[in-house]
């Protein structure tokens, strides 16, 4: 493997929590397994892990982004992943609201809807 998906790995597992990458990678079948490498090197390795940001602040992007482009169903698993970058509720809900202001009121409305719900999963009082 190289350096990469080396560092793809240490960064997931910092910022998802070991359980989630354990769960994943007991999933991962000889179909899916070059997305998931290439998603650890590229998304992980790379941009996750350069320190030019923190990863606070890659968080509250993420989910912005997420949001913003309706792609609603890793919001949850982005959430719980605030337990260990810092972000937060208070951060994330900023995120939602310049969602709100430049993609739109909906999206912005729904991604908070998960957020209340993931964080009363995780046992955070909002």
């Amino acid at each position: 493997m190289s350096t990469r998906f080396d560092d793809g790995m240490t960064t997931r597992r910092a910022v998802l929590g070991d359980a989630h990458v354990d769960r994943a990678e007991a999933n991962k079948s000889a179909f899916d397994e070059p997305f998931q490498s290439m998603i650890t090197e590229g998304a992980w390795g790379t941009l996750w892990s350069d320190d030019t940001i923190p990863h606070r602040e890659r968080s509250m992007l993420t989910l912005a982004l997420l949001a913003a482009t309706g792609n609603f169903e890793e919001i949850p698993m982005h959430i719980r992943a605030t337990a260990n970058t810092g972000a937060a509720p208070q951060d994330v809900l900023q995120a939602f609201m310049h969602v709100a202001v430049y993609a739109g009121v909906p999206k912005a409305n729904h991604a908070i809807k998960l957020a209340k719900q993931t964080y009363a999963e995780m046992g955070v009082t909002l």
